[in-house]
């Protein structure tokens, strides 16, 4: 209890004098006032309960550290980006060579672009002047069977028919008559579904070829006629041999091809009046070589188409 008692609240105990107050007194209720903590003596923090968070906590405790400050005096080297990729990766003589090489490209198909830009457009000056230079660019492998702006669409009909001089198995010669090519690819293509490109175009670009290579006494205007003349010639005499022209076993000797012309007629509400005649463009005979029938029908020896015909 004397230990307890010690202090400003202690009470007198009955028969023992009462001591002298203290000089000076502490108060009685509220909290000690806190002593100042020095850098050299830093008094050490309590931890805190738990579930009970401090409050009201004085400033005896060491201050937060401050964050770090972004010093890039003292950062590493920056990160280095992905290593260059493509033309940037080359050296700059590869680099050089590179852009000539792109440029030259750009060049040729602006070029190219604009030769077939002026095949295909209507007759101008620039086409007049310069027309055989285009077409020694464009054909043989860039031709092009359309027009830009065709003022006058198709307006015609034309059939392509041949005939042929045989030889026949007991060695007499004599003339076929004229079969139609055209018809006959057009009864093949009549409720064909999907016909085929050779029997929709074949004949058609064979005529066109000739035509545009020819003039109107069926000469050759230059190389790209007599390469038109044997492609003409070859499909005329597939296509006989085909249908068997002069019989089984005939031999065909030499061709010749007309074109038969008509004109479409005007719908019943035009007034517009066109001839229904139709013209015809007959070629020379072309006499028929090794090289112009197929693998199956080379001409063999007498006896032997004989015996074969029997």
């Amino acid at each position: 209890m004397g230990a307890y008692d010690e202090g400003a609240n202690a009470r007198p105990v009955a028969g023992e004098p009462s001591e002298a107050p203290p000089a000076t007194t502490v108060p009685a209720a509220g909290p000690l006032p806190a002593r100042a903590s020095t850098p050299a003596d830093p008094p050490p923090a309590d931890p805190p309960s738990a579930g009970h968070p401090t409050v009201g906590r004085s400033a005896a405790g060491p201050p937060p550290a401050d964050p770090p400050s972004a010093d890039h005096s003292t950062a590493g080297p920056p990160p280095v980006g992905p290593p260059p990729a493509g033309v940037a990766a080359l050296s700059l003589p590869f680099q050089i060579a590179s852009a000539l090489a792109f440029a030259l490209v750009a060049v040729v198909a602006c070029a190219h672009l604009g030769m077939v830009f002026l095949h295909v457009a209507p007759s101008n000056t620039v086409t007049k002047q310069h027309g055989q230079a285009i077409d020694e660019w464009i054909y043989p492998e860039f031709e092009q069977n359309w027009k830009l702006f065709a003022p006058n669409p198709l307006q015609q009909n034309i059939a392509v028919q041949v005939r042929a001089e045989v030889k026949s198995v007991d060695g007499a010669v004599r003339t076929t008559r004229w079969y139609d090519l055209s018809a006959l690819d057009g009864r093949v293509i009549d409720g064909n579904l999907l016909p085929s490109h050779t029997q929709q175009n074949e004949l058609r670009r064979a005529w066109d070829f000739f035509a545009a290579t020819h003039d109107n006494a069926n000469r050759p205007n230059g190389l790209r006629g007599d390469l038109s003349e044997r492609y003409l010639r070859r499909i005329a005499v597939l296509r006989l041999d085909r249908e068997e022209a002069g019989g089984r076993g005939a031999v065909i000797q030499q061709v010749q091809v007309r074109s038969r012309t008509t004109n479409v007629p005007p719908p019943e509400w035009s007034e517009e009046q066109v001839s229904d005649k139709p013209v015809l463009r007959q070629l020379p005979w072309w006499p028929v070589a090794d090289t112009d029938r197929a693998a199956g029908t080379r001409p063999v020896d007498s006896t032997e188409t004989a015996a074969s015909a029997r």
